[in-house]
């Protein structure tokens, strides 16, 4: 399977999550991506091997004349450039779109960072837990009494990095008229704005600001929330429409609740008798009972049920891979689902370095020059 990127080929300067995660998603499709690192980063232990499938990997020190030289070699070929450095890092190097653009117009430009490129914020340090704060998002999550709470997945960092592959895929279809490729800023800020969708309507609407845990859809009423059952897991309910309203109080037994769903006066009243109700039953005894009901109530599954559910067994979300030793392991599957054209798991995780000599070789470097490159 060669994918619907088959023949584009990006050079990757980026490194911890952001970038590889988005060099990654091209890959599966098919993108023959080369990841760039300087070999003194192999330290940080910050090289989360995963991203780094269907991927080859060269550890090149760019600041130094014959690693600026392998990269431009690498860059006449590649059609998609991607760095993650703070901003004014790829000028220093030299290594700056404008440089890039001027020897080589075709390559579409793709730089990651926090804040922007040209913000009054380009040179503030962040991580996601920053950009989450900075968006408004951080406030939004967690008990209303109390500080935010942290979630425990990188929502920046995804998203921005599928902000990403989405400014690299539109540039590159421009591409395609133009001859030309484009500087593509992905801020990781900037993507979150795109989550306060619902919240930014909802204001306009209401001219309330949002409060946490104080919404439609985040714990205001008993139809949208979470509940603890009795071996001290949860289920997620999401009864919003009333149909599925009605129908959840006639599986629980409190028919008399169908009617008062948005009841501001008895709101308390049902997210207690429904903590209750499902108090009084494991999680996999709910998810049992409510089995074939239109009530849109599930179990919420801990890490490795998710890993061992038959549903991403059946959506090829969780797929076993050989690793180099012959082991096996199970893998993140391919979330976009193409029928003529699909992304695949077409080679391990890339370890740091492994391709310097067959990338090399393939530069006409011989075994003594690599060998010498290596030792200085």
């Amino acid at each position: 399977m060669t994918g619907s990127l088959a023949g584009i080929k990006v050079l990757d300067l980026s490194r911890l999550l952001p970038g590889p995660y988005c060099s990654m998603l091209l890959a599966d499709h098919g993108a023959e991506v080369v990841s760039i690192e300087d070999r003194r980063f192999e330290a940080d232990n910050l090289f989360f091997t995963s991203l780094y499938r269907n991927k080859k990997h060269l550890s090149l020190n760019l600041k130094s004349d014959e690693g600026k030289s392998i990269f431009s070699q690498l860059a006449e070929r590649c059609d998609v450039l991607i760095e993650g450095f703070r901003p004014g890092v790829a000028a220093r190097l030299g290594l700056d779109f404008a440089t890039i653009h001027e020897r080589f117009p075709a390559i579409v430009y793709c730089s990651i960072s926090g804040y922007g490129q040209d913000s009054s914020w380009a040179d503030k340090a962040g991580h996601d837990i920053n950009y989450l704060g900075t968006s408004g998002i951080l406030n939004l999550i967690g008990p209303a009494a109390g500080p935010p709470s942290i979630p425990g997945i990188q929502i920046a960092d995804i998203g921005g990095s599928m902000n990403a592959v989405r400014g690299i895929l539109l540039a590159l279809l421009a591409s395609t008229q133009s001859g030309k490729g484009q500087y593509v800023d992905i801020s990781m800020t900037d993507s979150l704005l795109g989550f306060l969708s619902l919240p930014h309507y909802f204001y306009g609407e209401t001219g309330k600001a949002p409060k946490r845990s104080d919404e439609l859809l985040s714990h205001r009423y008993g139809c949208y929330n979470t509940y603890q059952t009795a071996d001290g897991s949860a289920v997620a309910v999401g009864a919003l429409e009333h149909r599925f309203w009605v129908q959840l109080c006639g599986a629980l037994g409190i028919e008399e609740y169908a009617d008062h769903q948005f009841d501001e006066q008895r709101r308390e009243e049902i997210i207690d008798r429904l903590g209750q109700i499902f108090l009084g039953k494991s999680g996999r005894e709910w998810e049992q009972h409510l089995q074939g009901k239109d009530v849109c109530c599930t179990r919420v599954l801990n890490f490795d049920e998710v890993l061992d559910h038959p549903l991403f067994r059946e959506r090829e979300m969780i797929v076993e891979v050989e690793e180099p030793d012959g082991t096996t392991t199970k893998a993140l599957g391919i979330g976009v689902k193409l029928n003529s054209t699909p992304g695949s798991l077409r080679s391990a995780p890339a370890r740091f370095g492994q391709h310097n000599k067959e990338i090399l070789h393939g530069l006409g470097y011989s075994d003594a020059q690599i060998e010498d490159l290596k030792t200085r």
